[in-house]
């Protein structure tokens, strides 16, 4: 608003002196001063440093708009693209088994899935039914879900470190009218297998004695679809198109129960689609994916890069830090992908030869945290970061293009309203929308940290929310009158920061900030200080309410598995990294911490247990700021401070 305001000052300025007679060359000449001396030469400066960035994320933002506009006239949807995929490489490898070296070709993999059509089919399964998915990474679980498609029917992702409740929710809130389970997650079947509704048809995939089959009323999976036809399939009578369902992904549920987000056929090509022009991916790559496939970033991300664009992809069954490299040489990948802690976790790898060996030129993923960065690309020797924000359901997805260290992303600060998102100011304690004078949100100005929302237009396929399969969790997600009167907008639940040029940062999730003698503490920026502190150590930071207290406490739970935890080196370090408002007030000594499949910190349990040392077995010590140590907190310590007789 100060560049418009400057710059009408300017021209009218400009209009003054013309009334006057003064010459268009002189008038411009002095409009420009005006403009320049009430601060417009800070717009210049932006748009001189940035249009280069701007005018590349144009042109991705472009390109994938095209596509997305040419898949909706043709009436496309994933499978069908899939199959303009098959006719350029039917020969070339498109899915690789890391751990049987098994490879799928382009016509292999369509002819796989087209089994899993026909199987389908002869189930009654119809365009709109639901089919649960439960099973470890590899490819036979992108072909069941591309060969449900193909017959219009739904697939239900499911997180397979999923057990008992969580499982039982996840299956139930899809709906799925059957399940198709790997033999290695036998067990987990048998602890629900008898809450499931008796309707339900369950099939295994796998090597199962026929006594544990029948226990579980399934049938071998396998065996039926080695005998189905490899022919593709009939046309639905209810054919899907670009902006129908394809499949559900769940939330990480780090904060409760997951939530079953709705995927459309365009999510998923807007989303793959985006990673390969923002990241400059190239058609020959090969990447490496030891990401699960029931998560958005393992694929869509990562698979969606072979069935949209043909690349080859290394399915990884399980992510290990002392494999990862050898991995990447082996099969001559070029891309890699990360989420979460993974960078951190390899930077923790004693120096092997095979981690500078490696043809790899590209990192894809989100969560890498700014003091891992620099070190990771230094030690391992990839060229480029293509770090990006954007959750499986969200319309405000970023990207860093040019390699910005620690950015997730940007929005450009000289056409910002190409791309309909902003940061909005929200009140620091619960979270809610500030408004102005009008009703509106109010946006965040360069510096101040705000909640990333995005405006929603169901008829762009950039631009649309899909929600949720519970209504009441999308209802949760939408505000009204944010960037105008009768709009509405996604609100992501992350806070983010926006420098001068546009550049964006993760700061936290809402909830994770927490405020502490009259300063907001943030927890991500915490767990990245202690981390690195501890030699990348897994940290989970939190507040904890003490009674007579105002605001939260802070407390860091730290991994220690040898039991030698060094509490006077601990705040030694901590004095010296961090503020004393946002030095852990409590620690908690702890084997591991506790993360989700995607390696995002859990930290629901542990706010619950607090300091009380009767509900664990772990040891937790608290800051004794008079005598300037950590004592253990027993029983008589922990009612000294519930009590108020000890000073915080």
């Amino acid at each position: 608003m100060r560049n418009v305001a400057s710059a009408s000052v300017s021209l009218g300025s400009l209009g003054l002196l013309r009334l006057f007679g003064v010459p268009w060359s002189w008038s411009l000449a002095a409009g420009l001063g005006v403009y320049l001396g009430t601060s417009g030469w800070r717009y210049f400066y932006i748009a001189l440093r940035t249009a280069k960035r701007d005018l590349n994320g144009l042109y991705v933002l472009l390109r994938v708009k095209l596509a997305l506009w040419r898949h909706m006239r043709r009436s496309s949807n994933i499978p069908s693209i899939f199959a303009e995929t098959v006719k350029l490489h039917p020969d070339k490898p498109a899915l690789i088994y890391e751990a049987t070296g098994e490879i799928w070709t382009f016509t292999q993999l369509d002819q796989q899935s087209n089994t899993v059509a026909q199987w389908a089919k002869g189930q009654g399964w119809t365009s709109g039914d639901v089919v649960a998915i439960f099973m470890e990474s590899r490819p036979l679980l992108v072909a069941l879900w591309l060969g449900l498609a193909k017959v219009g029917i739904e697939a239900a992702l499911i997180n397979f470190n999923l057990r008992r409740d969580a499982l039982l929710h996840c299956i139930g809130v899809s709906g799925a009218r059957g399940i198709v389970f790997g033999a290695e997650l036998a067990e987990a079947m048998l602890e629900v297998s008898s809450s499931l509704s008796q309707s339900m048809v369950c099939f295994c995939s796998g090597e199962l004695s026929t006594v544990l089959l029948g226990s579980l009323g399934a049938q071998p999976l396998d065996p039926i679809l080695a005998s189905a036809s490899r022919l593709p399939p009939p046309p639905c009578l209810l054919p899907k198109g670009f902006n129908d369902r394809l499949f559900y992904i769940y939330t990480s549920g780090t904060t409760g129960l997951p939530k079953a987000a709705i995927v459309v056929h365009s999510r998923y090509f807007r989303i793959a689609s985006f990673g390969y022009y923002a990241f400059r991916m190239r058609s020959n790559d090969v990447i490496y994916n030891c990401l699960p496939l029931y998560h958005s970033a393992g694929n869509i991300m990562g698979v969606g890069q072979c069935l949209i664009n043909g690349l080859t992809v290394v399915v990884k069954k399980k992510f290990s830090a002392s494999r990862f490299w050898e991995d990447c040489t082996k099969y001559n990948c070029t891309v890699v992908q990360y989420i979460g802690e993974i960078c951190r976790y390899l930077l923790t790898q004693p120096v092997r030869p095979s981690e500078k060996g490696h043809r790899v030129r590209l990192a894809v993923g989100n969560g890498l945290r700014p003091s891992v960065w620099e070190a990771f690309t230094e030690r391992f020797g990839v060229a480029q970061v293509g770090e990006f924000y954007g959750a499986t359901e969200c319309n405000c997805s970023i990207a860093n293009m040019d390699g910005k260290v620690g950015a997730c992303g940007f929005n450009s600060r000289i056409l910002p309203n190409v791309y309909p998102i902003r940061l909005v100011k929200v009140d620091e304690e619960s979270m809610e929308l500030v408004r102005d004078g009008h009703g509106l949100c109010v946006p965040c100005r360069p510096g101040e940290p705000g909640l990333l929302v995005g405006r929603i237009n169901q008829q762009d396929p950039l631009r649309r929310f899909d929600g949720y399969a519970s209504q009441d969790a999308t209802r949760k997600k939408i505000a009204h009158n944010v960037f105008k009167k009768n709009d509405s907008a996604y609100l992501s639940g992350d806070v983010l920061v926006m420098d001068e040029l546009g550049y964006m940062y993760f700061r936290d999730r809402s909830g994770d900030t927490f405020r502490w003698r009259g300063e907001n503490v943030s927890t991500t920026e915490v767990e990245g200080t202690l981390s690195s502190l501890l030699d990348q150590t897994d940290v989970a930071v939190y507040g904890v309410t003490v009674p007579g207290v105002e605001g939260k406490a802070g407390m860091a739970a730290i991994a220690d598995e040898t039991g030698n935890f060094d509490c006077d080196a601990f705040l030694r370090g901590a004095q010296q990294v961090l503020p004393p408002y946002a030095r852990p007030v409590f620690l908690r000594i702890l084997p591991q911490v506790d993360t989700t499949g995607t390696f995002k910190i859990q930290k629901t349990r542990l706010q619950k247990e607090g300091y009380d040392p009767r509900l664990t077995a772990d040891q937790i010590y608290f800051l004794n700021s008079r005598a300037g140590r950590y004592e253990l907190v027993d029983e008589e310590l922990h009612n000294a401070i519930v009590e108020g007789r000890m000073s915080l």
